[in-house]
């Protein structure tokens, strides 16, 4: 069945959007909890930039990156865990600055590099296209874990979500609205006529062509 492949510019309509969204919120805002997730709405901003930009770092090298090479120590003990952190004192006007930075970072190397290009990532090694439906799949998801915290409506069009949801999980329904249908899939909400999914939930990132 063909599918639309997604692209560099689709990571860079994602993290627009995002910060579209998020900028209304006051910064007082920020401390709530990110939806779903564990962590306050900072935290969550920090963790969404420093997912996308791995992804850029990782296809990068004319070599990309691939399990076992040394790299960037992406956990750290300490105040400062991430290798990107925004000053919270700037507001969080620094941290949608960094999402639009790094979604930049991702759609240049995803364009500039051959479709035979791979990288590793704990859920398969992946093209550029994969790269590239993860950046926007990570930015769409924790959006809505933040919008959700701040208390601010998101919800992402069909056409940026469908074609990354049918490059990252073929096993999701292909008839169902394809916002909620990616909430269902990254555990975050539920679908009719589908169980709903855990914390262990994956996404497929080798190629759908070489299983």
């Amino acid at each position: 069945m063909s599918r639309t492949p997604v692209a560099g510019t689709d990571v860079e309509r994602a993290v627009a959007l995002a910060a579209e969204a998020l900028r209304p919120a006051p910064a007082e805002a920020w401390d709530a909890q990110a939806g779903p997730m564990d962590c306050s709405c900072w935290d969550a901003m920090d963790h969404l930039n420093n997912g996308v930009f791995s992804y850029a770092l990782r296809l990068a090298p004319q070599v990309p990156y691939l399990q076992g090479r040394p790299t960037i120590v992406w956990q750290r003990p300490g105040e400062q865990p991430l290798p990107l952190i925004t000053d919270r004192e700037a507001g969080p006007e620094a941290g949608i600055e960094v999402l639009l930075m790094a979604g930049g970072l991702v759609s240049a190397v995803v364009d500039a590099r051959s479709a035979t290009a791979r990288a590793w990532h704990i859920w398969g090694t992946a093209d550029p296209e994969g790269f590239a439906a993860m950046g926007v799949v990570e930015t769409l998801a924790h959006a809505f874990d933040l919008t959700q915290g701040l208390g601010v409506d998101f919800e992402a069009p069909a056409d940026l979500v469908a074609p990354a949801m049918a490059r990252l999980f073929p096993e999701a329904p292909a008839d169902t609205d394809p916002w909620p249908t990616l909430l269902w899939a990254t555990g975050r909400g539920e679908l009719d006529g589908h169980a709903k999914r855990g914390p262990d939930w994956t996404w497929h990132s080798a190629p759908l062509d070489e299983d």
